[in-house]
């Protein structure tokens, strides 16, 4: 992400939220990169669904050494059969999503280097043809691929569970809730949605 945007961004949301500028202050810099391989990206979205980030990771450690020493491509999980992704932990389920999304893109009919060019709405649009892609994983690929500084993903657990901690919420916020409180951070909601995944990682 260009480093003057997230300044702004910083700015901003101190400026507007009181509750955002301590969370700011206590979590420190903005540090998210974008993921350069899409491809990558939206497998490790795939895999991770459901299940806790220690397993995806394992998951998708032995899915890297199973096509060594290629990376992870479209081309390489074409070759691969549904039951040999089995062997390796991917559940059937997400076995088929894989290759769904492997076909589409060796196909053409999902370009992930032009995403770029697209909208946010186009983008989610193009990924949810996809099985196994909903809005939250094009959301999550328009935040840490793209870098697109202005996406909410207000059904995301984590962003639910910090707005609740952070604002003195009984409950997780319902969708409108939610999107009440975010409206100051826009249109750098991105930016906000990254520390209150922060935030959760404080020892109060």
């Amino acid at each position: 992400m260009d480093q003057e945007k997230v300044g702004q961004a910083l700015r901003h949301l101190r400026r507007v939220d009181p509750v955002m500028r301590d969370v700011i202050r206590r979590a420190g810099a903005f540090r998210l990169k974008p993921r350069r391989d899409r491809f990558y990206s939206l497998v490790s979205s795939i895999l991770s669904q459901q299940i806790s980030g220690k397993a995806a990771a394992s998951i998708r450690s032995r899915l890297e050494d199973y096509v060594a020493p290629e990376k992870i491509s479209a081309e390489a999980l074409r070759r691969i059969k549904p039951d040999q992704l089995r062997r390796i932990g991917v559940s059937s389920q997400k076995a088929a999503y894989l290759l769904d999304l492997a076909n589409r893109v060796q196909a053409g009919e999902l370009k992930l280097d032009r995403m770029a060019r697209l909208t946010d709405e186009q983008v989610i649009e193009a990924l949810v043809q996809v099985k196994g892609i909903g809005v939250w994983t094009a959301q999550m690929f328009l935040i840490f691929s793209l870098g697109r500084m202005d996406v909410f993903p207000h059904d995301d657990l984590g962003v639910r569970a910090a707005i609740r901690n952070l604002y003195g919420l009984d409950e997780l916020p319902d969708k409108e809730t939610s999107h009440r409180i975010a409206t100051p951070w826009r249109p750098y909601a991105s930016v906000a949605s990254w520390y209150c995944w922060r935030s959760l990682e404080f020892k109060d």
